[in-house]
């Protein structure tokens, strides 16, 4: 599908303003979609190395196994009814072998807000069987990002109404955990140490959001950085570290947390426009959109 008129002007706007600008490439190991100019925004990796690909391009997600170089077409969300749709958030769930992805049917521009049009999906890891569909509840909304809490709870979170959503075990609804003004531009999301963690692409800003034994939140806290990150987007917690993408700045880092301060250590820079990451063994995989593939790093 190629992308016309005034859409594709709404559309490099939104990218624009998600974050996803370009800078110099590295040259890394890499996996494709087998789409040209597919633009990958998202990926997640199974329990066996597998690589699941989201395009902006159109909604498709493709497939890559271990040792792959190219990714095959997994699921085809295009359809009639919804000819500018385009896939965000993709995430994988170990523990019950399912596939979420944020597909969204529209993503227009109003002033000064992005607004979207979402619905959270999700399917059986193995074969793609879909298995459920929920629109996000509220208008204008960015379906961005999932992460697995301690529960076993599927964590959402809406980018423009500055809010995250909660899947329960076994729900078919979707419950509101928090929507705070501090949270205008959530993206990345994951829990570390029971701890649920997220960033804001647009202000570059980092919080752990506290949440009680029922899981009620309460007021985000600013976790302090040594530096000012730049449009941070995708990030995903792997053995006692949280990785995070800078789209902004072309860098990959961890960082762990102490006392509310963050300490960061570089993985790679000179990256091509990174907005998501996700570490496997002894790399961690990143999303590089305007080069259409997904780069493995050394972690050190």
């Amino acid at each position: 599908m190629i992308i016309q008129g005034d859409f594709m002007k709404r559309f490099t706007f939104a990218l624009a303003a998600l974050g996803l600008m370009a800078a110099p490439a590295l040259a890394q190991t890499s996996v494709s979609p087998v789409t040209p100019q597919s633009r990958p925004e998202n990926m997640a990796v199974g329990p066996d190395g597998t690589l699941y690909i989201g395009s902006q391009l159109d909604a498709r997600v493709y497939r890559a196994r271990a040792g792959q170089a190219t990714a095959e077409q997994f699921l085809d969300l295009r359809a009639a009814a919804n000819p500018a749709a385009f896939i965000l958030g993709v995430y994988a769930d170990a523990r019950s072998s399912t596939l979420y992805v944020c597909e969204m049917r529209s993503l227009g521009r109003g002033s000064p807000l992005l607004k979207g049009d979402g619905v959270m999906r999700s399917y059986e890891l193995a074969t793609g069987k879909p298995k459920l569909t929920i629109p996000l509840p509220e208008a204008g909304n960015i379906c961005n990002d999932f992460t697995t809490g301690p529960d076993g709870s599927i964590y959402l979170a809406d980018t423009s109404n500055a809010q995250i959503f909660r899947l329960r075990p076994g729900a078919t609804t979707l419950e509101k955990v928090i929507q705070h003004s501090a949270l205008y531009g959530v993206d990345g999301i994951t829990f570390l140490d029971g701890v649920l963690y997220v960033n804001t692409v647009w202000a570059g800003n980092l919080y752990r959001v506290p949440l009680d034994a029922t899981g009620k939140a309460s007021a985000p806290v600013q976790i302090h950085t040594p530096r000012v990150l730049q449009s941070p987007d995708g990030m995903r917690a792997h053995n006692g570290r949280i990785y995070l993408a800078e789209s902004g700045n072309g860098t990959v880092s961890y960082f762990t947390v102490k006392n509310d301060i963050a300490t960061f250590t570089t993985v790679a820079t000179g990256l091509n426009g990174p907005c998501a990451v996700e570490p496997h063994g002894n790399v961690v995989w990143a999303v590089e959109r305007p080069a259409d593939r997904v780069t493995a790093l050394k972690i050190p």
